[in-house]
């Protein structure tokens, strides 16, 4: 087993790579609604009024997700203030802890080079850097339940001290179901029953798996809160979390639906490049599986039979059933998003780069120049797909009004044809190497360097422009109404129902849709001060209840109304900003 003297540096470059693309301008964009703003501010409040148990947002129990994250939030907010970057500083964390656990995984079983690869895979993908830079809990629950499988392989197969590792299992089931749900103990188990199933282990799990042991550190940990909440809110709580997760299952929530296929373009295209080696890496583990039945036969002869870990192709056998096992799960699952098959990504990598080591030692690997092609073929199409993202989006602009009131005059700006430039560029000499025997190795590079090239002309280019005219303008409203509203006074939230206006605003939000006119002439009956924020386009439909309201702040379509002159402008926000006739994404 190769055990580079090159490990340190390789490490200390991995996590230095990694904590510039999850950290770089983490804090610089508003929080994207609804998840980010739900998310955030829930921790917020709970940093706010010190009840470590309880859950709330807007001021009302939140049982959509489990209590960890909130808690990871609100020692962040201890440590940064309370801003975007506290809110999503937890996901990045671990999104830096994930590629290390991976890195450190891969090469104790696979040497150096394949961790390295496997590292990179992981890391140079659009969805896990994604999720590791928004307030989200999926970044936090992706490491957990890869800590979990992790600790499950080299519990079963590590003989002496080694099989403690087995208690990574149940510990990491249980934060990963603090986490996110039930979903964090599913996915280990899925994946550990289909593998002992296909390797027919169950005596090497039963003895060296503590199964009671295990399942009784598992309550341990994820037990308490869970009963807490059922003790302090009763129905309240049970009849809620029931919906959000066997509701969630049965049926789509919030119009979260989508065919059977869902999933196949969002594997193709999130975990792009690495995607196109699958098809060859899985037909590859399927094989060696086809041609082992003698190891699993004398295995399961022989309890006390003892093999180096990793040895064979069990790792990709594991790895293949892990991604076949949660990818058939949450395709049954009625709601479906695209970032809910996060945790298939890490055996995705160990899968890929297992197989892009071995065609790198062996240039004739069956699949390898076909892998090659499949991955030009994506890059120009995702290629051509930027060059017509600003078409695209001029075309359908009138359909974004409602959350985007300038969305007509909005232009994405240069960044996108920069995008293409890049891909187009990187699917040449991947084409160039890739399809040669002796220099092939230098297309793994190339194929990172653009996927990170294109992610940070995103982040710089392109999403502060978005920032700017989409998604800060009634954030900062907010803030201002908040900086002058008293506990007493009312903040009215109208045909704008984005969960991060109470986050912004520090403070409970009356969230009232367009369509339900009479409610807000019932809010606007109270006595006191309030203030009405909407988009621009919706002032002329306000009732009559609201004539005597005054503009008092204007910003890129959005409109902050008030009962009573308003006392401190925040600054960065504008009494009267006119609105210029094309506005540029650059």
């Amino acid at each position: 087993m190769d055990r580079s003297s090159s490990q340190p540096i390789q490490l200390l470059v991995l996590t230095l790579l990694a904590g510039l693309l999850f950290f770089i301008g983490l804090g610089n964009m508003g929080l994207t609604d609804r998840d980010e703003g739900r998310n955030a501010e829930a921790g917020r409040e709970m940093f706010a009024s010190g009840d470590l148990v309880t859950p709330t947002f807007n001021g009302e129990l939140r049982v959509a997700k489990p209590v960890f994250v909130y808690w990871l939030m609100t020692v962040s907010y201890h440590v940064f203030g309370v801003n975007e970057f506290a809110a999503r500083a937890p996901s990045a964390l671990f999104g830096v802890g994930l590629i290390v656990m991976h890195y450190l995984f891969l090469s104790r079983l696979r040497g150096s080079t394949a961790g390295l690869f496997g590292a990179l895979m992981l890391l140079l993908n659009i969805e896990i850097l994604a999720l590791g830079r928004m307030a989200i809990t999926d970044s936090v629950l992706i490491f957990f339940t890869t800590l979990s499988l992790y600790s499950f392989w080299l519990g079963l197969h590590e003989g002496g001290a080694g099989r403690h590792w087995i208690w990574g299992f149940y510990a990491g089931m249980a934060l990963a179901t603090l986490t996110k749900g039930p979903v964090g103990f599913a996915v280990p188990l899925i994946t550990a029953l289909l593998y002992l199933v296909a390797t027919r282990q169950w005596h090497v799990f039963w003895q060296r798996g503590a199964p009671i042991a295990g399942t009784l550190l598992f309550l341990i940990l994820a037990g308490p809160w869970y009963v807490a909440m059922l003790v302090i809110h009763g129905d309240a709580y049970s009849s809620q979390a029931k919906v959000h997760t066997v509701g969630r299952f049965l049926a789509p929530m919030e119009g979260h639906g989508g065919g059977w296929w869902f999933y196949f373009p969002v594997l193709l295209l999130g975990f792009y490049p690495w995607s196109a080696l699958l098809p060859a890496a899985f037909h590859r583990a399927y094989t060696t599986w086809r041609e082992s039945p003698t190891l699993l036969h004398e295995r399961n002869g022989s309890p006390g039979m003892e093999e180096p870990p990793g040895s064979g192709h069990e790792l990709e056998w594991f790895a293949g059933l892990w991604v076949i096992g949660t990818f058939i799960f949450f395709s049954l699952s009625s709601t479906r998003l695209p970032h809910y098959i996060g945790p298939l990504f890490p055996a995705c990598a160990l899968l890929a780069a297992s197989y892009w080591a071995q065609g790198l030692k062996e240039p004739s690997t069956k699949g390898l120049r076909g892998s090659i092609h499949g991955m030009m073929g994506i890059g120009y199409l995702v290629a051509i797909g930027f060059a017509s993202a600003p078409f695209l989006f001029q075309t359908f602009s009138g359909k974004m009004v409602k959350e985007f009131p300038l969305a007509t005059q909005f232009d994405l700006g240069i960044g996108p044809y920069l995008g293409a430039i890049i891909v187009v560029a990187a699917m040449g000499f991947i084409g160039y190497w890739g399809l040669n025997d002796t220099k092939r190795h230098l297309t793994f590079g190339v194929a990172g360097a653009a996927l990170a090239s294109v992610f940070l002309v995103a982040i710089l280019v392109v999403l502060p422009a978005v920032n700017r005219y989409a998604i800060a303008p009634p954030q900062e409203l907010a803030y201002a109404a908040g900086v002058n509203l008293h506990p007493t006074d009312q903040l009215i939230a109208f045909g704008t129902t984005r969960p991060s206006t109470a986050f912004y605003a520090r403070r409970p939000v009356l969230f009232i849709p367009s369509n339900e006119l009479d409610r807000l002439r019932t809010a606007l009956n109270k006595e006191g001060r309030t203030m009405i924020l909407l988009p621009e386009y919706f002032q002329a439909a306000l009732p009559k209840e609201a004539a005597d309201f005054q503009p008092i702040l204007k910003r890129h379509g959005y409109i902050l109304l008030s009962n009573e002159q308003m006392v401190d402008i925040p600054q960065g926000a504008e009494a009267d900003s006119a609105t210029p006739p094309k506005i540029l994404g650059h």
